[in-house]
């Protein structure tokens, strides 16, 4: 392939201080660490001939975002267009995939920008408590409410609240969200006096909430008003051309914070990585690389002996699509025959296909050779 070794540049001129300018970052949990490493991307360099990899500058004003996929920059034009209004929008996708990182991009490009983010996952406060997060409480409200406290939506006035793993709010909670969502009134457990509040709502989910309405686990009012501007995240298999960018950006990340001079990715490394199926998408790949960089001695990244070998094997255990097995076996048979498409020894020929059909099925899934060279027909 024409990879290469992958080099780490220091130099940030051209390409690379145009990429730390308008680079992308998707699975960075914490803002700070975005802040703090969004200058850090560098260029890739190709072992033979030191030639360097072109990539193009796009998506300004998400600095914190790390990836050059026609997928994500769909998903970047989608921000930009509801980011300026103060509509309600619901963030899907599988775990892992940075759903909290695209909701701060829609805080940030908004005329609320200056005021504050007030973030909540769901999932993890329990069921007694959720009610008091949202709303707040009065002193005496119940046993060990021993101070007045405001909630999330009071918190978030003038501001954004995102709501984290929406899905997962109880049938019993779901009419009061509703309620605040439609007319932005609310109270405090134990008190009747309404309070009001102007928050722009942005929610997220891992789950399949047309399907929980169906089964009447979800209701079917809250969902058609959470999901005014519905925003899916693709995971990271379906976009595998931004893996060596984020890997680099990794690297960089946990080397700088561990002080090792790591320089370089052989191309085995990095191919290995992009065929990587990667379940548990960026905060999967992110972890890897920084086991990968704790295990490295000199410049040379070292991966975990059978690491990836490992995750594979839990990753076959998973469940998954007609479409996602199609799409596995395609890219398969396509890397066996050397992208080659036509011909007695192609990829079309193997599977049984005409070329034509072979190349809409391709369109279709997504697939696509990661590096940027052409297939051959």
């Amino acid at each position: 392939m024409a990879w290469g070794n992958a080099v780490l540049s220091d130099n940030q001129n051209d390409v690379e201080a145009c990429l730390a300018a308008r680079g992308y970052e998707v699975g960075i949990s914490t803002g700070g660490t975005a802040e703090s490493t969004s200058s850090a991307l560098f260029s890739t360099v190709a072992s033979r001939g030191r030639h360097a990899m072109s990539t193009k500058c796009v998506n300004e004003g998400f600095e914190a975002i790390v990836g050059a996929s026609r997928d994500l920059r769909e998903v970047l034009d989608l921000v930009r267009t509801v980011a300026p209004t103060d509509s309600t929008a619901l963030i899907e996708g599988e775990t892992g995939t940075g759903k909290e990182l695209i909701a701060r991009a829609i805080h940030e490009q908004s005329a609320r920008r200056d005021r504050c983010l007030v973030k909540l996952n769901c999932a993890a406060i329990p069921l007694g408590l959720l009610e008091s997060e949202l709303f707040g409480h009065e002193r005496g409200a119940f046993t060990g409410a021993v101070t007045r406290k405001i909630g999330r939506f009071e918190a978030a006035n003038q501001g954004t609240l995102f709501l984290d793993e929406v899905g997962d709010i109880p049938p019993e909670l779901q009419p009061k969200l509703l309620r605040v969502l439609q007319d932005g009134e609310f109270e405090r457990l134990g008190s009747t006096q309404t309070q009001r509040a102007n928050v722009r709502l942005v929610a997220a989910t891992n789950k399949d909430l047309a399907k929980l309405v169906a089964h009447n686990q979800f209701r079917s009012d809250l969902y058609y008003r959470l999901n005014v501007f519905p925003i899916s995240v693709p995971p990271l298999r379906h976009r595998s051309g931004d893996i060596p960018l984020l890997v680099r950006h990794f690297v960089r990340i946990y080397s700088e914070r561990m002080n090792k001079p790591i320089t370089w990715i052989p191309i085995k490394v990095m191919e290995e990585l992009i065929r990587h199926s990667w379940p548990g998408n960026i905060r999967e790949l992110q972890n890897f690389i920084e086991r990968s960089v704790i295990l490295t001695d000199g410049n040379t990244l070292r991966l975990p002996v059978g690491g990836l070998e490992h995750a594979a094997e839990l990753d076959s255990l998973e469940p998954i699509t007609l479409e996602q097995a199609e799409r596995h076996h395609i890219r398969k048979t396509l890397e066996q025959a050397h992208w080659v498409v036509g011909g007695p020894t192609g990829a079309a020929c193997r599977l049984g296909l005409k070329r034509s059909t072979l190349y809409f099925r391709m369109q279709k899934l997504g697939i696509s050779r990661v590096h940027g060279e052409p297939i051959v027909a």
